[in-house]
C-alpha cells in the first residue's frame, strides 16, 4: 500500500466517512425516538425512554466486544492474505451472538426486573420504562447479529455495507415507530416495537448485500474449523479483556443516568438531552475510530510498522478535527440542537446551566477514541481493560467525593475526567503509540 500523504488521507477518508454517516445515523435512531416521546405529551415519557435506552446501551454495549473482537482478528487475517480465517471468523462471530441472544431472550423477565429496580426513577417513570423494555427486549437477536456482521465488514476493510444497512434501519425505525405511535396509539411500546422491526430489516439487508458481494467466501466456510479450539481460544482471550473494558465503560454511562434519577426527573430530562449531544460526538468520532480498527489491524497482519506509524499519526490529526468542529457547533448552537429534541422550556434553561461540560467533552473525548480504535485492531486488549480499569476507578471516586457538594455538577466533572484519564493512560503505556511495540505485543 502506497505511504504518501495523499493516500494515507484517502485510505483513511475511504473508511471512515462511510463509518462516520453509518455512525452518526445511529444515534439519529435514539434521537428520533427520543423527538416522538417528547410529542407525545408528557416529559416522563422522555425520562421513561432515557433509562429504558440505558438498560439497553449497558446489553448492548456490553455485548459490542463481539464486533470488536471480529473486526480485529478478521482485518488481521485479512492483511495475512488468510481468507479462509476470514470466512471462519464470521462464523465463529455468529455463534456466539446467537447464544448470547438466546440467553437475553430466555431470561428477559429477571432481567428486565432487575435492571428497572437498579434505575431507581419514580414510580411513573419505572412503569412506562417497563413497557419499553419488554417490547424492545424482542430484537436482541437481531441487534447481536449485526453487531458479528458488522465487525467483519469492518475488518475486510469494508465501510460502505455497514452505512447502507444504518441508514435503512434508521429510515424504518422512524417510520414504524410514528407508525405504531400516531397511528395505532401504541404510546412508548410503539418506539420499541418500531426498533424491533427495523433491526430485523436491517438483519435481513445485511445477509442479502453479503451474498451479492462476498459469496465467494462460501467455499471457505468450515463449520468444525470455525470451532476449533485454538481460534477459539484466541477469540475468546481477546473478547474477555474488550468485554472487561466495555463494562466499565458501560458502567460509567449507565451510572451517569442513575446518578441522574436519583437528583430528580428534572435532573434527569436535562442530563438525557445532553447526553444526546456526547452520542452525537462520540459515534461521529468513532468514526475515524473503526478506520483505525481496520488499518491497524490490516498492517498488523501485514507486520508493516512503517505504514502503521505513518496512519497512526494522520488518524490522529482527523480526530482532533472533528473535535474542534464539535467545539465550535456546540459552542454557537447548542440551544437549537436541543429544541430539535425537547420543546420544554424548562429543561432548556436547566441544560444551560451546564453547557459547559458538553462543549469540553470532544476536546477529553477524542484521543481516547482513536487509540481504542487502533488497540481494538492490533488486539492489544490488555492494555485497553487496565487502563479503562483505572480510568473508572477516578470517575467513582471524584463523583462520590464532590457530589454532597456540587451535586450534579460532580457528575459531568467525574465523567469529563474519566474521559481524559483514559487517552492520557492508553498514549504513555502503548509506549507513546509506538508501532514496533503494538505490532510485536499483539494481546
Amino acid at each position: 500500500m502506497n505511504g504518501t500523504a495523499s493516500t494515507i488521507n484517502r485510505n483513511i477518508l475511504r473508511l471512515a466517512i462511510p463509518n462516520m454517516i453509518s455512525n452518526i445515523v445511529i444515534p439519529l435512531l435514539g434521537m428520533v425516538d427520543v423527538a416522538i416521546a417528547g410529542y407525545i405529551g408528557e416529559d416522563v415519557n422522555i425520562a421513561a425512554l432515557s433509562i429504558g435506552t440505558t438498560i439497553f446501551n449497558f446489553i448492548y454495549w456490553n455485548c459490542a466486544f463481539l464486533r470488536m473482537g471480529t473486526s480485529g482478528i478478521t482485518a488481521q487475517a485479512y492483511g495475512a492474505g488468510d481468507f479462509r480465517e476470514c470466512a471462519n471468523m464470521l462464523v465463529r462471530s455468529l455463534w456466539f451472538a446467537f447464544l448470547m441472544a438466546l440467553l437475553l431472550v430466555v431470561f428477559r423477565k429477571p432481567a428486565g426486573d432487575f435492571s428497572l429496580y437498579v434505575m431507581q426513577g419514580s414510580d411513573t417513570v419505572q412503569r412506562v420504562a417497563g413497557e419499553y423494555f419488554f417490547v424492545r427486549i424482542w430484537a436482541a437477536p437481531a441487534s447481536i447479529s449485526l453487531f458479528a456482521v458488522q465487525g467483519w465488514f469492518i475488518g475486510m476493510q469494508d465501510a460502505k455495507t455497514p452505512m447502507i444497512v444504518a441508514i435503512l434501519s434508521v429510515i424504518m425505525n422512524a417510520a414504524f415507530s410514528l407508525l405504531f405511535v400516531f397511528r395505532f396509539d401504541m404510546g412508548i411500546a410503539g418506539i420499541a416495537l418500531g426498533t424491533v422491526v427495523a433491526q430485523y430489516i436491517g438483519l435481513i439487508t445485511s445477509c442479502i448485500l453479503w451474498f451479492v458481494k462476498y459469496r465467494e467466501y462460501m467455499k471457505y466456510f468450515d463449520i468444525r474449523e470455525s470451532l476449533r479450539f485454538e481460534p477459539v481460544v484466541r477469540f475468546l482471550h481477546v473478547n474477555k479483556d474488550i468485554f472487561l473494558r466495555t463494562a466499565c465503560v458501560v458502567a460509567v454511562y449507565t451510572f451517569f443516568t442513575a446518578a441522574s434519577a436519583r437528583f430528580g426527573d428534572t435532573i434527569l430530562t436535562t442530563n438525557a438531552l445532553l447526553m444526546q449531544l456526547f452520542t452525537l460526538f462520540s459515534y461521529m468520532s468513532d468514526g475515524f475510530a473503526y478506520a483505525g480498527e481496520a488499518l491497524s489491524g490490516r498492517f498488523v497482519g501485514e507486520r508493516n510498522p512503517g505504514l502503521l506509524t505513518r496512519y497512526i499519526r494522520r488518524l490522529i490529526f482527523w480526530s482532533l478535527v472533528i473535535a474542534v468542529l464539535y467545539v465550535g457547533v456546540y459552542a454557537l448552537a447548542w440551544r437549537e440542537i436541543l429544541t430539535i429534541f425537547s420543546p420544554s422550556e424548562e429543561a432548556l434553561n436547566m441544560a444551560g446551566q451546564y453547557i459547559v461540560w458538553i462543549i469540553a467533552v470532544p476536546l477529553a473525548g477524542c484521543i481516547p477514541f482513536i487509540i481504542d480504535g487502533i488497540m481494538i485492531g492490533a488486539t492489544k486488549t490488555k492494555l485497553l481493560r487496565n487502563t479503562v480499569f483505572v480510568s473508572t476507578l477516578l470517575f467513582f471516586g471524584i463523583f462520590y467525593a464532590l457530589s454532597p457538594a456540587l451535586g450534579n455538577t460532580a457528575l459531568w466533572l467525574s465523567f469529563l475526567v474519566f474521559l481524559f484519564s483514559r487517552g492520557l493512560l492508553l498514549y504513555l503505556y502503548s509506549g507513546k503509540l509506538n508501532a514496533n511495540k503494538i505490532i510485536g505485543e499483539g494481546t
